[in-house]
């Protein structure tokens, strides 16, 4: 177990991030939560335990990323686990139809938040003694097959993938690692819909199958309790009947 080790995840308030925080405070884990909404944060570090730090910020505003981190270090006086989870789909629509204010709204949440929040994690992962952390991207299923009427979080994931990448070479000089969690059909809210019946490629509307979220939590503890010389560069967890190997 982890002595002291501190764990920031982002997207903290609901879903994937609040089942990871879950994990990470399992473990033993000092957690920052980082989210939208100070009550639904608040209500998952009581779930943690009392002593987690709730931030509220919008991850596609660097200033306020900047100080959440700032506040982290003030408390904790490290980074050692970023786990990024912020993420929305977007309105839906077909591709000619999508405003250019949902794609900013989903590119600025889903990857520029991503890469703000993974640059003020790798500028502490540098700094601090003993050297070096790991940061965890949240992907998707859609960063290698996209679902209809979703270009801007089917584009952001992929970008993802780049952004990942990038970290991971970078981050060989100073000890950090990177990897991508690619996840498919967890249940949570933001996917409440898929088993009552989504669009699929052929046109029509059909239930999917769902897996427990946990599974994507424990995914998430195994890629960041590696020891340092090893990493998961990727990694999919997806509900196995789900119609994705030959999607299309």
């Amino acid at each position: 177990m982890p002595d002291g080790k501190v764990a920031v995840v982002t997207g903290a308030g609901a879903g994937i991030g609040r089942a990871v925080a879950l994990a990470f405070a399992a473990r033993g884990y000092r957690l920052a939560l980082i989210g939208r909404t100070r009550a639904s944060l608040e209500e998952t570090g009581v779930l943690c335990r009392e002593d987690a730090l709730a931030l509220s910020a919008d991850v596609g505003d660097e200033l306020a990323v900047d100080q959440a981190f700032a506040q982290v270090l003030r408390a904790y006086g490290r980074v050692d686990v970023l786990f990024n989870s912020a993420g929305l789909f977007g309105a839906g629509a077909p591709f000619d139809q999508v405003s250019l204010d949902d794609w900013r709204r989903v590119i600025d949440t889903n990857l520029t938040g991503s890469f703000l929040c993974a640059r003020a994690a790798f500028r502490q992962m540098k700094a601090q003694s003993p050297v070096g952390g790991r940061i965890i991207n949240c992907g998707s299923i859609s960063a290698h097959a996209p679902r209809p009427t979703t270009v801007a979080y089917t584009a952001s994931k992929h970008a993802i993938t780049g952004l990942t990448r990038s970290i991971a070479l970078e981050g060989r000089a100073f000890g950090v690692a990177c990897g991508q969690l690619d996840i498919g059909n967890a249940a949570t809210g933001m996917t409440d819909t898929f088993s009552k019946g989504t669009l699929q490629a052929d046109g029509s509307l059909k239930p999917e199958p769902m897996m427990d979220v946990a599974n994507v939590a424990d995914a998430a503890i195994f890629m960041a309790e590696l020891p340092p010389e090893a990493n998961v560069l990727f990694m999919t967890v997806m509900a196995t009947a789900m119609p994705f190997v030959g999607r299309g």
